[in-house]
């Protein structure tokens, strides 16, 4: 018999839906019982929806991934895997038997994440098994300038949102005249529903630690900093295991592979500001000051780190660099469009079916990552929109859901690629409350050097505030606007500059909501508290006394079998009459 590779996804997502005792159960099951079996870890192949999952492979029933893995029943489910038995459930991707979503995985194109859910992260040769580090050995025999040219063949964009092309930022660094230069990974992932940062430095660290070798070798670098928030423990710590590994094997340090490219890499970790994720604050935190913006230029390129010139880019933008340098920047603009090549990773949150990570190509209609890719709706209420770039990005509407992925057509929207988040919404989601939500984190995190970012978002906050309270005026609206057009012109660096993004993109596409909740006190989603009533239908109450019972104030008054009242100066607007009553008979207005 073949032996059976059992590979269990903790990643964090997968830790968190309880993968750890699904991999404890297995470790003592094969403790105990003789079995051609090997037990590995990997992390989330990208279906964060499906966790805990668990991959078998080796029998004659080829690959197959369970999804939702219990400690209870994956015993009987490997028995089964290896009498050549196929289980009777949860079989979300498989080579031969039927499967539940291969198809989201056939319509992804994975550059970025190709290791990730596959190796185990903590091992460098699963790592090497995959042609990993060969970009290197080949970079190293390649001149430096014929790098750079390549990456610039391939169109690489700066994968962390203003889309700046990669090679182009790379030769200004390497054009300067310096003894000391250095390369930083910027993984100071910060967006509200964002993690493709953490997933790939969960899941395939390497894959970033070789892309920046790469690039320090053709700028010339000799030291580099992986600059990752705190708050991704999992991240650091297989970060820390992928440099000790790459240092003992002599893809860092002193004479790589036995040239005479030397490079040190370290890590720095960031204490969760997210003004930290602008280049100038990154490098301010990194040499122990407060993480503030400064003017530019001069630019990183020419005056960056300690004054030395400095290359920065992102987690996907150095993941992407070892596979162009291996298959050549023509293989790479085989995929997206000519302006935008290459594929992007984007996280997948809110009210869609398959929340997790996916890899595309560029060119892809917004339409298909939706409901080919993610799955389609939650709920069964319909799509209403999808913020897209973080709270500095902006919602684009289900009219607009034809638009393509990429840099310009997203630009066009009001929107911004951003570093890949994307929050679906259904009609049950109410867009003045999204704006405030996001205006909220942007004023919360503004460092407050500029005037108009650190007190026009507080303004611009107090006017949504008010609208989604019922005492918003319709002068209101051409506040929020001027203000808006202040912050952007007054604004230092990108956090200010794009504050007012999802306000103006909503106030653009969904004025009619803001009109609703200024004009007839009315939040047409029925989110905003403030304009909320709930009423009982005396022809639908049935005097159960469940809604009494479920509010937590009493304000719900009436006899058994007969029609029930709230009491609306008491009622505090929880919605937990609503969600009791079975018959409808609860109202919200």
């Amino acid at each position: 018999m073949n032996n059976i590779i059992v590979k269990v996804g903790l990643a964090s997502c997968g830790v968190a839906a309880g993968a750890k005792e699904v991999y404890n159960a297995l470790k003592q099951y094969l403790k105990e019982n003789d079995k051609p079996v090997t037990l590995k870890k990997t992390a989330c192949i990208g279906m964060c929806f499906e966790e805990p999952i668990v991959q078998f492979e080796g029998s004659e029933l080829g690959s197959i991934h369970i999804g939702k893995a219990r400690p209870e029943t994956i015993i009987s489910i490997l028995e089964d895997y290896i009498a050549g038995k196929a289980p009777a459930e949860n079989i979300i991707l498989a080579e031969k038997l039927p499967s539940r979503h291969n198809d989201l995985l056939a319509n992804q194109q994975r550059i970025v994440l190709r290791n990730c859910g596959i190796i185990d992260p903590e091992c460098i040769e699963d790592y090497e098994a995959r042609d990993g580090y060969k970009a290197l050995q080949k970079a190293l025999s390649m001149d430096r300038d014929a790098i750079i040219d390549e990456i610039k063949k391939s169109g690489l964009r700066g994968r962390g949102g203003a889309g700046f092309p990669t090679g182009v930022k790379w030769q200004l660094c390497a054009k300067e005249v310096s003894a000391k230069k250095y390369v930083i990974c910027n993984a100071d992932e910060g967006d509200p529903g964002a993690f493709m940062d953490r997933s790939t430095l969960e899941g395939d660290p390497h894959s970033v630690i070789e892309g920046m070798i790469i690039g320090a070798y053709a700028i010339g670098a000799n030291e580099g900093y992986i600059y990752c928030r705190a708050e991704y423990p999992m991240a650091l710590e297989h970060l820390k295991t992928a440099i000790a590994a790459a240092e003992k094997k002599n893809y860092l340090g002193k004479n790589i592979l036995g040239s005479s490219f030397s490079f040190d890499l370290h890590i720095k970790e960031g204490a969760g500001a997210f003004v930290c994720g602008e280049e100038t604050a990154l490098m301010q935190s990194i040499e122990g000051k407060r993480g503030m913006p400064t003017l530019r230029p001069p630019y990183p390129a020419a005056k960056g780190l300690w004054g030395k010139p400095t290359n920065i880019n992102n987690v996907e933008t150095w993941a992407n660099v070892p596979w162009i340098i291996m298959h050549s920047a023509n293989e790479y603009r085989k995929y997206g469009t000519d302006k935008s090549p290459g594929t992007k990773v984007f996280a997948l949150a809110g009210k869609i079916a398959g929340s997790g990570l996916i890899e595309v190509p560029m060119g892809i209609p917004l339409k298909d990552i939706i409901y080919k890719v993610g799955g389609g709706m939650k709920t069964s209420k319909p799509f209403k929109a999808v913020q897209m770039g973080g709270p500095s990005g902006g919602c684009i509407p289900a009219e607009k859901i034809d638009t393509i992925v990429d840099y310009d057509s997203i630009t066009a929207t009001g929107a911004i690629m951003g570093s890949g988040g994307m929050v679906v919404m259904d009609t049950g989601t109410c867009m003045v409350d999204v704006a405030k939500f996001f205006l909220n984190f942007t004023q919360n995190e503004s460092c407050g050097k500029c005037t108009f970012c650190r007190i026009g978002t507080k303004r611009m906050l107090e006017i949504l505030t008010r609208i989604t309270e019922g005492k918003g005026e319709l002068q209101d609206l051409n506040n929020l606007e001027e203000l808006a057009e202040n912050i952007i012109k007054g604004s230092l660096c990108g956090l200010g500059q794009t504050a007012p993004d999802p306000v103006l993109t909503t106030l653009r596409y969904f004025k009619d909501e803001y009109l609703a909740h200024i004009v007839d006190k009315r939040c047409p989603a029925g989110v905003c508290t403030a304009l909320i009533t709930y009423k009982i239908d005396p022809n639908k109450c049935i005097g159960c006394t469940l809604c009494a019972r479920k509010c937590p104030v009493s304000c719900i008054s009436g006899k058994v079998k007969q029609v029930h009242t709230i009491d609306l100066e008491k009622c505090i607007k929880c919605g937990a009459c609503f969600d009791a009553c079975k018959f409808e008979a609860v109202v919200k207005e």
